[in-house]
């Protein structure tokens, strides 16, 4: 069979499409294009991934003002590359992300003072900044220890690896 012949039956109308019915280029469309994602989801791997740990976030993290759980799930929307080493587990990028918080200490806190100057932002009320070896003030919302307390029980309620 010569490559033109092949090129004329590849994109040959099938008979059924003739077959006594009206000609919808929609129907041919739809055809042509049926495989095309055949398997494969729409949404990117990156963006799946980065969605299943914001919900995990969002249904397993007890926050009442919702500072720490919008701080969490700003910063992973922005770590693709960690996300992207995990796009078949992402939930262990957050296990890896939480432990990390949760054994260094001056991360630890910079990310409590990025939690309290959100919850100033949602409050519209000046936010306690506490200091690294400083007692909390006590109306603070979000200390070093409770916000700690926090991802030690989020990563508890993370399933086994």
């Amino acid at each position: 069979m010569t490559p033109d012949r092949e090129r004329d039956e590849e994109h040959a109308v099938p008979p059924d499409m003739l077959a006594g019915r009206k000609f919808s280029l929609a129907e041919a469309i739809a055809r042509e294009g049926g495989s095309f994602l055949k398997g494969e989801s729409l949404v990117p791997r990156l963006l799946q991934a980065k969605a299943e740990i914001n919900l995990f976030i969002d249904r397993n993290l007890t926050d009442s003002s919702g500072a720490l759980k919008a701080v969490l799930q700003a910063l992973a929307a922005t770590d693709d590359a960690h996300i992207g080493r995990h796009l078949s587990s992402p939930l262990d990028a957050l296990r890896e992300f939480l432990e990390m918080l949760v054994r260094t200490p001056q991360v630890l806190y910079e990310l409590v003072r990025q939690v309290d100057g959100k919850w100033g932002q949602l409050s519209g009320e000046r936010p306690h900044f506490q200091q690294p070896g400083q007692a909390p003030d006590p109306e603070d919302t979000y200390t070093h220890e409770s916000v700690r307390q926090q991802l030690v029980t989020l990563l508890a309620r993370l399933p086994p690896p």
